[in-house]
């Protein structure tokens, strides 16, 4: 039953997600092997600046329209698991491909950089049903606008270390050759947590 914010769940999907190739963390490493540190970090403070818009605007309208629909956390919370078990999916099926990932470095400098890392995040639309359905899972209805600041600090927090990490790790070469190699292993990783999440959310009842 839900009867508080289920924090350490929306963490751990949160850093999966983040963590899990993708368009973000595959240009992220593209443009830091490239470019350098500098370059990746300015790219990476783009995407999580994208990342938290995206979570600002799910938490805020999640927290109003459970608060005045409480039926509506049923839906949302069916879509939010159905969700993961997609992302279960496509990380299964990932990890079973033979093809290798490509890095995407992106060019430019300072300001040019942050707005394309922004940019990339703000029109993945993706995202926002991400973070609609992460939030879904752990946020109870009628929940404090207090508590939903919190838990927007904490994924926010997170994410500045998982895309500015993946920035600094991706600017030695070795260690983003050594990644790639060994991309298919996260991904089978990642597609059981995310099957465990799914199940979880399924398995929950509120009353």
């Amino acid at each position: 039953m839900f009867t508080e914010i289920d924090l350490p769940l929306i963490l751990m999907a949160a850093f999966i997600a983040s963590a899990s190739p993708g368009p973000a963390t595959l240009a992220i490493a593209g443009t830091s092997m490239a470019s350098g540190r500098a370059s990746g970090l300015l790219l990476a403070f783009g995407i999580t600046t994208g990342s938290l818009t995206w979570s600002v605007a799910a938490a805020l309208g999640l927290g109003a329209l459970m608060l005045a629909n409480v039926w509506v956390f049923e839906v949302i919370r069916y879509f939010g698991a159905a969700y993961l078990l997609f992302l279960a999916y496509k990380s299964a099926r990932s990890a079973f491909s033979s093809e290798d990932a490509t890095v995407k470095p992106l060019s430019g400098r300072g300001a040019t950089l942050f707005s394309k890392g922004l940019l990339l995040h703000i029109t993945n639309p993706k995202a926002i049903l991400f973070f609609g359905s992460l939030y879904s899972l752990g946020i109870p209805p009628g929940a404090a606008y207090g508590d939903l600041v919190i838990v927007i600090a904490a994924v926010g927090l997170q994410s500045v270390l998982v895309f500015h990490g993946y920035a600094i790790l991706f600017s030695s070469k070795p260690m983003t050759r050594l990644y790639l190699k060994t991309r298919r292993w996260f991904e089978g990783i990642f597609a059981i947590a995310f099957g465990l999440a799914g199940v979880k959310v399924l398995a929950t009842r509120i009353q």
